[in-house]
């Protein structure tokens, strides 16, 4: 068990423990893990992609290491949108009319929106450096790089989704709609030709 919620540790989970997780009835881990862990994928695949391109990038190997980087900042996201969904439950199942608890649900959907920001920032930069792949790196790993892309795009979208949901307004929903709009054109760039 890690964290303040008990939930169990989704990153050291195995991977068919962590989908079995994710098809129970229980409500985590749900889409903000799932977007955790598709993020992770794209920056693993671009990682390997740079690392077998430097005959074809001069910058391969510091594109290897930042989606290193990247995949590091983001598989842990998916235990911590679990707590943080977590403390939102229990922050609304405080009875009503006790003193502090709508201050306690507004910090608890600010934390379960600044978890999924922070995966559209990393998910961003990850497609970024796949992107930049597919063009550049080598032919014969652009389906991987492609791949790439399209789970870090996929993997912002619900995260900014699941932004939305907890902070519909603010600043936290700009940001996070410029970070799927730049991955949206990363990918778009992509259908363009490449």
């Amino acid at each position: 068990m890690s964290g303040t919620s008990g939930a169990p540790d989704y990153l050291r989970m195995p991977l068919g423990r962590f989908l079995e997780a994710l098809a129970s009835g229980e409500s985590a881990p749900g889409g903000g893990g799932a977007a955790a862990v598709a993020l992770a994928l794209a920056a693993g695949l671009a990682g390997m992609a740079a690392r077998l391109s430097p005959e074809h990038l001069e910058e391969a190997g510091a594109l290897a290491r930042e989606a290193d980087q990247l995949r590091e900042e983001v598989a842990p996201l998916a235990q911590a949108d679990a707590e943080a969904f977590g403390r939102v439950l229990a922050a609304y199942r405080l009875p009503r009319g006790r003193e502090g608890r709508e201050e306690r649900i507004r910090e608890a959907l600010e934390e379960a929106a600044a978890v999924p920001l922070e995966m559209a920032r990393v998910g961003t930069r990850v497609a970024r450096i796949a992107s930049r792949l597919v063009r550049e790196g080598n032919p014969n790993l652009k389906g991987d790089a492609v791949a790439a892309v399209l789970l870090a795009e996929a993997g912002v979208r619900v995260a900014a989704e699941l932004v939305r949901a907890n902070e519909p307004e603010g600043e936290k929903a700009r940001r996070v709609e410029k970070f799927a709009e730049e991955t949206f054109r990363e990918r778009e760039a992509l259908e363009g030709g490449g």
